[in-house]
């Protein structure tokens, strides 16, 4: 994998992460592009407003651990990854799922354009 398009990555995944871990979904949220297409584990929805209720949704003490297991770069403002993603919880089991995501330079910011979880057992 490239650096570059890996630093870009965990940039963006560590402030999703941050946030996830702190259950503030507005920020969560603010990762994102406002019209980000967003499928987590429940049907999809296109934008921050999606994205906040999904995570608000979730229970206290979520936490967020990620590796990057491919990285790409489509344009010179766009990356491709695909990352492994165990989410913690406080009463039960961890889950771990994978994650494609495309991150897009809008302005000066990197957001999450596309978010996609697949679970594969």
């Amino acid at each position: 994998m490239a650096g570059d398009e890996v630093e870009i990555l965990r940039a963006v995944l560590d402030r999703w992460r941050s946030a996830v871990d702190a259950h503030e979904p507005d920020r969560v949220a603010s990762v994102f592009a406002d019209d980000a297409i967003f499928q987590g584990l429940r049907p999809y929805a296109v934008g921050r407003d999606g994205v906040a209720a999904y995570y608000a949704a979730q229970p206290l003490g979520l936490t967020a651990a990620y590796e990057i297991l491919q990285a790409r770069r489509l344009a010179a403002d766009v990356v491709l990854g695909y990352l492994e993603v165990e989410f913690g919880f406080t009463d039960r089991p961890a889950l771990t799922v994978h994650l494609g995501v495309v991150v897009r330079r809008v302005g000066d910011a990197w957001l999450i354009g596309h978010y996609q979880v697949s679970r594969l057992d």
